[in-house]
């Protein structure tokens, strides 16, 4: 009998633990003195429920991203790799602390990562 493998959203503990993530994610992202300009007329709540689903969708979980195209909501902004690359360390660090699992780590960051370029400018499939 073979049981079919449970999606990286479910081994991380699904919508509850996305929600601890986002919420700690943000915390840090909003304490950097680099980072806090880009959301200071952000509707923080409406951003960690569309950043919720976006990371369920990307780890295999049951909700689908309803928000804007990522490069569409992230163009004309500044964001620079020197941004997203602090951007994306907080994440990083975020997770890690959240799921000491260095595998699920791992896979968690490619796959979020898999949007980087439609964040600084690029639109999916844009090559440099």
């Amino acid at each position: 009998m073979s049981t079919t493998p449970k999606s990286l959203y479910d081994q991380i503990g699904g919508e509850e633990a996305i929600g601890k993530l986002v919420d700690k994610f943000y915390d840090r992202v909003l304490d950097d003195p680099e980072l806090e300009p880009f959301f200071q007329y952000t509707p923080m709540e409406k951003l960690r429920a569309m950043q919720m689903q976006f990371f369920a969708a990307a780890l295999g979980g049951p909700e689908n991203y309803s928000g804007q195209p990522i490069h569409y909501v992230h163009q004309g902004r500044g964001i620079t790799s020197r941004h997203l690359t602090r951007f994306m360390g907080h994440l990083l660090v975020t997770i890690q602390d959240a799921h000491p699992n260095a595998k699920e780590v791992d896979e968690m960051i490619e796959r979020i990562s898999m949007y980087a370029d439609s964040i600084i400018g690029g639109t999916p499939g844009d090559s440099e």
